[in-house]
């Protein structure tokens, strides 16, 4: 703006120093944007532009700039406000003037201005939203057959790839904990673990009912069947986070059931602990040796205790868990996968995305809606802090 108003002035015969070597910034950055993908909103709730221009966020950002927030988070705000008086008057100059070289320039000053602008509100939103004690947490992955009897189990299975999948695409580790099949190559129920860089943060919000609508390869008319099957996501806590007591476990050993080869129901190797105080239990009987089965019993038990705590904590907010589980019934949705439509509709933020294969492999659908699920979520956390504080103000 000030490089448009020397310009502005020197057309005018008014003495002016010469136009520093930014002059081009607004034009080379638009190029370059203009060069990637269009940049979705910072979810799918209402843009920046109209969050930013609600009185309640605006009476907020002015308490935190007047000292309540941090330096770092000052200078964003007082930076935003001085751009935006930026963007205000060099909006002015180019309406007073009508040379078109100066409305070239008026124009990629403006662009400039809009970019950092935009930026400034992106960094201002992240600053504000607190981030989570578990964020940075591994977890642990429960998928469980609902209502649809064999289909049920066979979309749990793909379901359960689609997922181990998605852990490779983003470099975490996956493995196994428990594998329970059925009879025509579906899931009963399955447990993993994810590791990896926020595993947690990303897929927190991926628990709940998940409802297919689909002919199943058991039909033999060609009807289309509804069935369900659910997912519950277990943040993995760290040995400082939750200490069990040795004396409060029942530890037994028995013969492992089901398909598996020579060491089924020939050895002990099969473990089922019991943490006496709360009735938790957990059974792993994945592998041949018993120490590599308990191993993976106790991080499951150490799982649902932590998530039980964290609910404990949390109450007030939601308590994630029976949220997620819910009662594993057809009208219990969090997202449809409807195959005859070729769609994928997630309930909780209404949006739909075409190409069902490509969104059960696991890459880039589905984890853009995953981003679109913690965008959201960022966005009724701040809705939250935001009347928090309005109320805190009233009383």
């Amino acid at each position: 703006m000030r490089l448009l108003a020397r310009t502005v002035r020197a057309a005018q015969g008014l003495r002016a120093a010469p136009p520093p070597a930014r002059s081009c910034r607004g034009a080379a950055l638009c190029r370059a944007r203009a060069a990637e993908p269009p940049r979705r909103p910072l979810s799918s709730w209402p843009g920046l532009e109209t969050l930013f221009a609600a009185p309640a966020l605006r009476r907020f950002l002015e308490e935190q700039a007047g000292g309540r927030a941090g330096p770092e988070l000052r200078a964003r705000i007082q930076r935003l406000w001085a751009k935006e008086q930026e963007l205000r008057d060099t909006q002015a100059l180019a309406r007073a003037d009508e040379n078109e070289d100066l409305q070239k320039l008026a124009e990629e000053e403006i662009v400039s201005c809009q970019e950092e602008i935009t930026e400034l509100k992106r960094q201002i939103v992240l600053h504000l939203i607190p981030s989570e004690e578990t964020d940075n947490s591994d977890l642990v992955m429960e998928v469980t057959a609902g209502v649809g009897g064999q289909e049920a189990m066979l979309f749990t299975a793909e379901i359960f790839d689609m997922y181990q999948q998605y852990a490779a695409y983003k470099n975490w580790r996956f493995e196994i904990l428990e594998y329970f099949p059925s009879e025509i190559g579906g899931l009963r129920h399955a447990a993993a673990s994810i590791a990896g860089l926020e595993a947690y943060k990303h897929m927190k919000f991926e628990g709940g009912v998940h409802r297919v609508q689909r002919v199943p390869k058991t039909e033999k008319q060609g009807r289309i069947h509804t069935s369900t099957m659910t997912i519950a996501l277990l943040p993995q806590p760290m040995e400082i986070s939750l200490i069990i007591n040795p004396k409060d476990l029942q530890i037994e050993t028995k013969r492992a059931s089901g398909a598996g080869g020579q060491h089924v129901n020939t050895t002990d190797s099969a473990v089922r602990i019991v943490h006496i105080p709360t009735g938790v239990v957990s059974e792993c009987q994945q592998e041949r040796s018993q120490i590599r089965n308990k191993e993976k019993a106790m991080q499951m038990l150490r799982a649902k205790l932590y998530s039980i705590k964290l609910e404990e904590e949390t109450r007030k907010r939601y308590n994630a868990r029976k949220i997620q589980i819910g009662t594993k019934g057809r009208s219990e949705k969090i997202r449809t996968y409807n195959f005859p439509q070729d769609r994928v509709t997630d309930h909780r933020i209404n949006r739909t995305v075409h190409h069902i294969e490509s969104f059960m492999l696991g890459e880039e659908l589905l984890d853009e809606m995953i981003t679109s699920l913690r965008e959201y979520a960022d966005y009724e956390t701040l809705m939250e802090i935001i009347s928090e504080n309005v109320k805190t103000n009233l009383t």
